[in-house]
């Protein structure tokens, strides 16, 4: 990569917190952020309106409290860290040498790590950049086994690295 994401799915839970905080005045924690996540967040509309009846405590009583939340809100709720995301691949596509250009424009992208778990996530990144996008078998384990293969291979691929800071 020529570029690191710094945001990802820590980010996004986060942002859910802050939302539902905000919006609706109850403290959630973040394994309640993640699930919410995974029940009806999506970086676009996916077709799959369910509600989340989501539990926290109520800020200004201090009392348990129940909310419902649409696929809407939580995809306001995250749009500035998605827009973070899809920037930041475009920037790498950006600064990308013409010949991996046209790797991308062949062979496609793969997303990796927790983030590229987000529902339509892939499609998103897929139309804003105009290249496929393929979401990796392992998306947790991914950054590590290529990690591990790159090491393995070190001497082999010692040309990909272009201007490695410490």
């Amino acid at each position: 990569a020529l570029e690191a994401v710094r945001v990802g799915s820590f980010d996004i839970d986060a942002a859910i917190q802050n939302y539902v905080r905000r919006e609706h005045g109850i403290a959630i924690g973040e394994r309640t952020a993640e699930e919410i996540k995974v029940a009806i967040g999506s970086a676009d509309p996916t077709g799959d309106e369910n509600q989340a009846e989501v539990r926290g405590r109520d800020l200004m009583t201090g009392l348990p409290k129940t909310v419902l939340l649409t696929p809407e809100e939580i995809r306001f709720a995250i749009e500035d860290v998605v827009s973070s995301i899809v920037a930041s691949v475009i920037r790498c596509l950006a600064k990308a040498p013409p010949e991996l250009s046209q790797d991308f424009l062949v062979r496609g992208m793969y997303l990796v790590g927790g983030g590229g778990l987000l529902r339509a996530l892939a499609d998103r990144i897929q139309r804003e950049t105009r290249v496929p996008v393929k979401l990796s078998n392992v998306p947790l384990e991914a950054v590590v086994l290529g990690a591990g293969h790159v090491i393995e291979h070190y001497e082999a691929l010692k040309g990909m690295f272009m201007g490695v800071r410490r």
